[in-house]
């Protein structure tokens, strides 16, 4: 591959091209699950979930545990991550939320008390384990092949199958389960919810236990091509908050949508800019949506697509 310089403008050759296109595609698989945990969890509970990046932690530290230490078969780590991930979310929704709810806090409040969980659980993890970088494999050099002069490894296929079931499991509860309109009528107006008879809590317990495998699986991905310590789920969340803020408040499949478009706008970045500097893309980013796009970018629909209203007579 062509080594490009900062500053110094190159041509890309197609093959080029289509090799980042392909391992930004790939790469954005566990920001694509993280980024939907993150938008669903303020979509229907209407909390910023900064705990998501000690959730981040658990789930991956886990099954780091069982996998790795223990020497447990894959599908047995990955259920225990989930378990355990699942049983602290609902734990922080119980005692946490729940109290703050009861005592018609700010929203302040709640910010506060995500964000005190998640460097609780930094430090924690960091206690336990260490800051040495871990894995969730002993080998993180996949199997590759070459298809058209493209490099494609095992990884790269498995992680995007795993996505795209996961997102499309997803999308099949939100819209096609009584539970998922259980959830849209809760995140449309919580109040009226329960006067129609929906049990609030339950469907606030449900929201945690969908994220949560969100995060699992996004965490699985991640641990199996990358090293990891405490403090890198922070990082990460920045991710997941650009893209729900760029996808549109609460929006669970633009927030994924939008995470695809970072990874790829990160992973050609590398054309102009060093890999030290890419992080410095999302602040920009940050700043830019925060500023021009508080409720998201919003495309407008193909006309066939629109639903037409009805004429009357």
């Amino acid at each position: 591959m062509r080594s490009f310089t900062f500053g110094t403008p190159s041509m890309v050759d197609l093959q080029t091209f289509l090799q980042i296109l392909w391992t930004g595609l790939a790469t954005a698989t566990y920001g694509v699950l993280l980024a939907a945990a993150f938008s669903l969890v303020l979509k229907v509970v209407k909390v910023w979930n900064f705990a998501q990046a000690g959730m981040m932690g658990i789930a991956f530290y886990t099954m780091y545990l069982t996998l790795y230490r223990f020497g447990w078969p894959a599908p047995l780590g990955i259920a225990a991550g989930l378990a355990v991930t699942i049983a602290a979310a609902l734990a922080m929704e119980v005692f946490g939320l729940q109290t703050f709810r009861r005592r018609n806090s700010p929203p302040l409040t709640y910010f506060i008390f995500t964000l005190v969980v998640s460097e609780f659980m930094q430090y924690l993890l960091a206690m336990l384990f260490g800051t040495e970088p871990v894995s969730l494999s002993r080998n993180l050099m996949s199997p590759s092949m070459i298809v058209g002069g493209i490099v494609i490894s095992h990884w790269d296929i498995r992680a995007m199958c795993t996505a795209v079931v996961v997102m499309g499991a997803l999308y099949v509860v939100l819209n096609r389960t009584r539970q998922g309109q259980f959830m849209v009528a809760v995140a449309d107006n919580p109040h009226l919810s329960r006067l129609y008879g929906i049990n609030v809590r339950s469907v606030y317990a449900l929201t945690f236990v969908i994220a949560s495998a969100l995060v699992c699986a996004g965490m699985y991905l991640f641990g199996t091509r990358a090293s990891m310590v405490p403090n890198t789920p922070l990082e990460m969340m920045l991710f997941a908050v650009i893209a729900a803020l760029l996808g549109g408040m609460g929006n669970v499949f633009g927030a994924a949508v939008a995470a695809m478009f970072l990874a790829l706008l990160r992973a050609f970045s590398i054309l102009v800019i060093p890999s030290a500097w890419q992080g410095l893309i999302l602040y920009a980013l940050l700043f830019i949506t925060i500023l021009a796009f508080p409720q998201g970018v919003k495309l407008r629909r193909p006309a066939f697509l629109r639903k037409k209203a009805p004429q009357s007579v």
